[in-house]
């Protein structure tokens, strides 16, 4: 029923598509929306075409039990994470965990952050799989932590975070918990983590546009601010504070708005976010639970269709209920050679899948990886023909 449903509504979708985990296939209705906003900006302008996203942000909201004033609209997930750490408001000497396992574009935002700000980063405990271990992090906290960055699944590995537990012991330690949930939301269940701050996108399994990324800070905490303050997130409030370079011309400060408002400009892709708040009904209206559970079962099938074969080996457990399936190339060959060769192939072969290089996970990935990630409307057929490619 999933399936048929997400196939009825999209006129089109490239042959073989295995990778909603790079940019999965918009809807007609979302396309008819992103063109549709741009046709009336150029009949009334672009100023006075403001789309109502008031039911979008609210149904973002609520796949992780936020309110609608919680979310931010950004141009991605690696901007709204910037945003969000690079105004964080932790001292010198703070001490941040995050595991191995971490994205290479937040990994490299920390280790900037952490010279210039004198933050102290500290490796998560992870087991095999590299899943958070609930109880190294428990000690951890204990030790003292001031913050704790998470992905709920990794771009280059399909294993699910315990995010529950994670938000649990991070709330009764008191320490705030940033979610990165660009591989997670639309994809399994984000509602009950209790994170201090959630990260996405659009275009993975929400299946929205290109060009937006999203925050969602419940309740900010005092203090919380983007990394730079700009009108449409903030306003001038006027008084005593110095004037710029003395001269008197200019006397007051920056004030953010109310809610996570603060973290948006003036300017912006608003077409595609009109698109994005389309996607994001249409999510909703497919019911989160069905999806999750549907691409659950499409992962566990690729991934015991695909283990073995040709010598590639699945990267994470066979039963992992997510539709992330990593691939690691046989042994005894070039790594990066048998992955572009594969992927080479499979393009041959009319499939679309992904490869993950190293940079993208540095501390945790050994070699490239192939990435297989069924959308709910993928075809069973795709992923058989992937496994007689990989065989040859």
């Amino acid at each position: 029923m999933i399936a048929e449903s997400w196939r009825a509504a999209r006129s089109s979708v490239p042959p073989g598509h295995l990778d909603a985990a790079g940019c999965d296939v918009p809807s007609d209705r979302t396309l008819d929306a992103v063109v549709g906003h741009l046709r009336h900006e150029r009949e009334v302008g672009g100023y006075r075409a403001v789309p109502d996203l008031h039911a979008s942000r609210a149904a973002l909201a609520a796949l992780v039990g936020a309110d609608a004033d919680d979310v931010a609209l950004l141009e991605s997930g690696t901007a709204a994470m910037a945003a969000l750490l690079g105004g964080w408001p932790l001292p010198p000497g703070s001490r941040v965990g995050v595991t191995r396992a971490e994205y290479g574009s937040t990994l490299m935002l920390l280790y900037r952050l952490a010279r210039l700000r004198d933050w102290k980063l500290l490796e998560l405990p992870v087991d095999d799989d590299s899943r958070l271990d609930p109880g190294g992090l428990a000690s951890m906290l204990a030790g003292g932590l001031d913050l704790v960055v998470l992905s709920h699944i990794s771009s280059h590995r399909g294993v699910v975070q315990p995010a529950v537990a994670v938000g649990r012991l991070c709330r009764a330690a008191g320490v705030p918990l940033v979610l990165d949930v660009c591989q997670s939301l639309g994809h399994v269940d984000t509602r009950d983590a209790g994170a201090t701050a959630y990260v996405g996108t659009s275009r993975k399994w929400l299946a929205g546009p290109r060009g937006v990324g999203f925050l969602i800070v419940p309740g900010l905490a005092w203090g919380m601010d983007a990394a730079a303050p700009a009108l449409g997130g903030h306003e001038w409030v006027r008084g005593e504070a110095p004037a710029l370079g003395g001269h008197g011309w200019v006397k007051g400060e920056a004030a953010p708005l109310a809610g996570a408002a603060r973290y948006e400009t003036s300017e912006g892709p608003i077409a595609a976010r009109a698109g994005f708040g389309v996607a994001v009904l249409e999510h909703r209206a497919l019911g989160p639970a069905a999806v999750h559970a549907h691409l659950a079962e499409l992962g566990v099938t690729a991934r015991r269709l695909l283990d073995g074969i040709g010598g590639w080996r699945a990267g994470e457990p066979l039963d992992e209920p997510s539709a992330i399936v990593t691939l690691r190339p046989p042994p005894g060959v070039d790594p990066e050679a048998a992955v572009e060769d594969a992927r080479s192939r499979t393009a041959e072969a009319s499939l679309l899948i992904g490869t993950v290089p190293v940079g993208r996970a540095p501390a945790d990935l050994p070699t490239p990886v192939l990435r297989i990630s069924p959308s709910p409307g993928a075809y069973q057929e795709d992923l058989h023909a992937l496994a007689r490619v990989l065989d040859r």
